[in-house]
């Protein structure tokens, strides 16, 4: 959500950060019910006092015995403006909440100009793509010779874009949430978080799911919603809370089943598991002061970057353009990995700084240690990483000749001492 001042301090300036997201000129609207919101409420304070005033003046001239029913005629009167006066305050400012709420944050300066995928910068790559001595296969080719991964029998039970993995695919996928989750809590001072895969309205609305992108959601006949990812739920623990400045930052990591309809892709990697609508990834999300938060950004994507190397994957981290940018996200990096059946870069993490868009949303607030009051919280997520793309990368960057995968030495403790799978 945006601060109003903002945009009465500078409209122009406003509409020009819209229009790098290719969005249209909003500030004039939103300073409209602005407008109307607060003369609203001038004319209702200004008949508060007077109402105020009537009462003192009849209750003086009630016990001098005086006629007091022209005062008390004009205080029913008023009465009668006064609610007129809150419900156009009232509507004015829904009004504007419902604008306000369906725009993106604003760009970071940093971020690349550009409209599409296509005009991503590259930042820096970690190794380069491997020139195999055989022609490597696709995951789902690897995981159905193996007899392992089974597209027909979740297909039986759930539809398309699900999978049924099997023997030790369904361990080496558990292994790697593991793996993650213990890197994350162990060395990088995560709190391990367990949290509700379904939610309410209020919570999807916090993070910037609800209203705009109700389309992509699973919901229930009870009104809640499957979360599309664990920053939801976790993000939302600070929502209406105020927390010490001695607190920040917090760092909060999940394992958990995440769910997403897919809207509009049709078409789009319909064979394996790239797009799902149930999936596993880790997550993590910081919540700091305005102060830590660039660098904690940075912080975190290290994070995640860790896990591919100890993978043995070949990576490259992207800064997303102002077009590719997320709707709540300010900036944000994406890692993609090399995957050798598909001999293409694909994202496998992404991580974004949302600076006080959610804490506006959720009302999360801090109080500083100087100075009066309470300020907005900043808040960070980013996948640490996703599971089900871990599991790609590494049975195609691994795959042997034979057909064998080679299991990467971190994830041993998990694997019970298997060296291989097939």
């Amino acid at each position: 959500m945006h601060d109003t001042r903002i945009v009465r301090a500078d409209p122009a300036a406003f509409d020009a950060a819209l229009a790098r997201r290719a969005l249209p000129p909003a500030a004039e609207a939103i300073l409209e019910q602005d407008n109307i919101r607060r003369a609203a409420q001038t004319a209702l304070q200004e008949l508060q006092a007077r109402r105020n005033q009537l009462s003192k003046e009849i209750g003086i001239g009630k016990r001098q015995g005086a006629d007091t029913a022209a005062l008390e005629a004009e205080a029913t009167a008023l009465r009668g403006r006064m609610e007129a006066l809150e419900a156009e305050a009232k509507a004015a400012d829904a009004a504007q909440t419902s604008l306000l709420e369906t725009l993106p944050n604003l760009l970071d300066d940093s971020v690349p100009e550009g409209r599409e995928e296509s005009d991503n910068v590259v930042l820096h790559q970690h190794g380069n793509p491997p020139n195999l001595p055989f022609t490597p296969k696709q995951h789902f080719e690897i995981g159905e010779a193996l007899g392992l991964m089974d597209f027909a029998g979740a297909a039986k039970l759930a539809g398309a874009r699900f999978t049924v993995l099997k023997g030790q695919l369904a361990r080496l996928e558990r292994a790697l949430g593991q793996y993650m989750l213990s890197l994350h809590v162990d060395e990088h001072g995560f709190t391990e978080t367990s949290v509700p895969l379904l939610v309410n309205d209020a919570t999807m609305y916090g993070t910037g799911q609800l209203p705009k992108f109700k389309e992509d959601l699973f919901h229930t006949d009870d009104g809640r919603w499957l979360i599309p990812t664990a920053e939801v739920p976790l993000t939302n623990l600070v929502a209406g809370e105020i927390l010490a400045e001695d607190a920040l930052p917090v760092r909060l990591t999940s394992l958990s089943p995440c769910f997403r309809s897919e809207a509009g892709s049709a078409g789009r990697d319909t064979r394996g598991m790239l797009r799902q609508h149930q999936f596993t990834k880790v997550e993590m999300v910081s919540i700091t002061t305005p102060e830590q938060s660039e660098a904690e950004h940075e912080r975190m994507t290290q994070c995640a970057e860790r896990v591919l190397t100890e993978l043995g994957l070949v990576w490259r981290r992207i800064v997303l353009c102002a077009g590719d940018t997320g709707f709540s996200a300010t900036k944000t990096y994406d890692l993609e990995v090399w995957l050798p059946g598909q001999a293409a870069w694909r994202e496998i993490s992404s991580c974004s700084n949302c600076r006080d868009f959610q804490a506006r949303r959720m009302g999360g607030r801090y109080r500083p240690k100087e100075g009066k009051g309470t300020a907005f919280l900043h808040t960070l997520n980013g996948s640490g990483v996703a599971v089900g793309r871990a599991l790609i990368a590494v049975l195609e960057t691994h795959q042997q000749e034979d057909g064998r995968v080679a299991i990467p030495a971190v994830l041993a403790p998990w694997m019970g001492g298997l060296s291989h799978i097939g």
